[in-house]
């Protein structure tokens, strides 16, 4: 009888245990692409929105539109593309649709709130995530520095330096105004009307405030020039041509 001891089938198909160390090391490898990618996410996340924080600050800035005031030229929750190097070299002209801060004209005192959530809403704001902050609005220049604008003439049209002004862009059904007023806009100021007119709370509204509705030039953020959601009305703004035959108060075109 043959007494030399055989392995068992369990001994031949076991395999010498990993050492402790061993097993915690190989595993400490193998979560370490894991946790490099998304390190690396994280990163590539803050740069990209850093980029656009500053693309939206001094290049180009989505607006994100809070009320009908401006129909049917910008609905309400359209995104537009505010071009803020658009007045780099020049002023805003008669007709330009515009972002601007109202502060001391259309809004003596901007309202108080958390300096965190302001914090947190400005952002989103700046990326047409929020609605702008409440001193924030969209209108159209109706009248720039200089201009004498009147409503209204016996056809019932808004004039401008003795011009009437035929305003295609307005809302169906509304009249150029039904506030009558003959101001002239003092230089380094903007005379702003929304295209909804009798919808939209305007420089016609602030007539006997502090400032007399008048906004100042370098309270413009930027000129409207693209609409960029939703896609079907994805497009540019159309050019203006109500102003055309204006001449400023000088003789020149305004």
């Amino acid at each position: 009888m043959d007494t030399e001891a055989k392995p068992s089938e369990r001994d031949r198909s076991s395999a010498p245990a990993k050492a402790p160390e061993e097993g915690s090391r190989s595993s400490r490898i193998q979560d370490l692409p894991a946790a490099i990618s998304w390190r690396r996410t994280v990163a590539l996340g803050a740069v990209c929105t850093v980029f656009v924080l500053l693309l939206s600050s001094y290049v180009v800035q989505p607006f994100l539109i809070p009320s009908g005031s401006m129909e049917p030229t910008l609905r309400v929750g359209d995104r537009v593309l505010v071009n803020k190097l658009a007045y780099s070299s020049g002023s805003p002209q008669r007709g330009d649709v515009v972002v601007f801060d109202g502060t001391g004209s259309f809004v003596q005192e901007p309202p108080e709130q958390n300096p965190v959530t302001g914090l947190m809403h400005s952002v989103a704001a700046s990326l047409g995530l929020a609605e702008p902050a409440a001193t924030d609005y969209v209108k159209r220049v109706v009248g720039v520095g200089g201009d004498r604008v009147v409503c209204c003439d016996k056809e019932g049209r808004i004039e401008v330096n003795g011009r009437p002004v035929v305003e295609g862009y307005l809302h169906p059904g509304d009249a150029p105004s039904q506030v009558r007023f003959d101001i002239v806009v003092p230089d380094g100021t903007l005379w702003m009307m929304g295209d909804h007119r009798s919808n939209s709370r305007d420089s016609r509204d602030h007539l006997g405030e502090p400032g007399g509705g008048m906004v100042p030039v370098d309270m413009v953020i930027g000129r409207v020039d693209w609409i960029g959601w939703p896609p079907s009305r994805l497009g540019s703004l159309p050019d203006s041509a109500a102003f055309a035959t204006v001449r400023s108060q000088g003789g020149g075109h305004g």
